[in-house]
């Protein structure tokens, strides 16, 4: 039977492990191990379970030569990992009451996680091992339109920015930590949208075939430091406690008050900005650098000296 026939035996495993992990979660929570969900989300347990089992899938329906190379598998599975471990264990219970491990818990959801995932460029082998229908859905022109416009730098760094400003704006921080539906839907926005920058700006493509030109994507690198950091000042240097949800909830560190917990968190805002656009950096001018080199062999290929007859 031809590959893109075969029964969907892999997503129907993990809808039944999602029961089972969501039964236990609900009835026996003691019964599971740290790495197990503390809260279960149906979304993220069941984006994490299909996402990783296609991209195992489309490896092994690619031929061993033409197979990522590992270190891009690695990148891969570093970053999907790291987004499971914040969103789907019992980290996301520290998070949920100690405002520096949830600006920890957003750093890997929107900058670290989906970095690595964007730098290993996934997007063919996930691809293959999608079932037919849905592969062929994602890539009608109808959704290539859609996605059209988060391709454009000025709304990338606008949605890039303004989520993470948004959900830090007190009055909706407050409401979104103590509403489930809130809470996932911040967290879901922050991926995805973390997911649609990084991959917009850590393109290995040269213009055109890549949305933009490589100098852009430098622009788009150093252009998100300079607002994170500016609100990671004024968060840190603000006089009073500006979430007072975490308290509300409970402090899991007693020994870190209010103020120096905002404080951290204010730290950890800014910090992972920093890294992440200096490493863009050096890997978009390292690529930039290798696509004006391949240009220039293709135009003045060895032996050939210019001017001779």
């Amino acid at each position: 039977m031809p590959a893109l026939c075969e029964p969907p035996a892999g997503e129907a495993g993990v809808v039944v492990l999602a029961v089972v992990v969501a039964w236990v979660t609900d009835r026996h929570p003691t019964l599971l191990p740290v790495w197990a969900p503390w809260d279960f989300s149906w979304p993220a347990f069941l984006a994490a379970g299909f996402g990783l089992l296609w991209f195992a899938r489309g490896l092994l329906r690619t031929a061993a030569s033409a197979r990522m190379p590992p270190w891009r598998r690695w990148c891969f599975l570093i970053g999907f990992g790291s987004i499971y471990a914040v969103l789907l264990t019992r980290f996301e219970y520290l998070a949920q009451h100690m405002f520096f491990l949830n600006r920890v818990q957003h750093a890997v959801l929107h900058h670290i996680g989906p970095f690595r995932i964007a730098l290993s460029w996934p997007g063919a082998t996930i691809a293959r091992g999608m079932p037919g229908p849905l592969r062929r859905c994602c890539e009608a022109a109808a959704v290539r339109k859609l996605l059209r416009p988060f391709q454009q730098p000025m709304l990338a760094v606008l949605l890039f920015e303004g989520l993470l400003f948004l959900w830090l704006i007190p009055p909706v921080t407050f409401p979104a930590m103590l509403d489930w539906r809130l809470y996932e839907i911040m967290n879901a926005s922050m991926v995805i949208d973390g997911l649609l920058f990084w991959f917009l700006v850590l393109d290995p493509r040269p213009f055109p075939a890549a949305p933009i030109g490589f100098f852009m994507r430098l622009c788009l690198g150093f252009l998100i430091i300079f607002p994170q950091i500016g609100l990671g000042t004024a968060i840190g240097l603000a006089h009073r406690y500006l979430y007072p949800s975490f308290s509300l909830c409970g402090r899991v560190f007693d020994d870190i008050g209010p103020v120096l917990d905002q404080q951290i968190g204010a730290l950890v805002l800014w910090v992972p900005a920093g890294m992440m656009s200096a490493f863009a950096a050096v890997l978009i001018m390292g690529r930039m650098f290798h696509d004006d080199d391949r240009a220039a062999r293709i135009s003045f290929p060895a032996g050939r000296v210019e001017g001779a007859s």
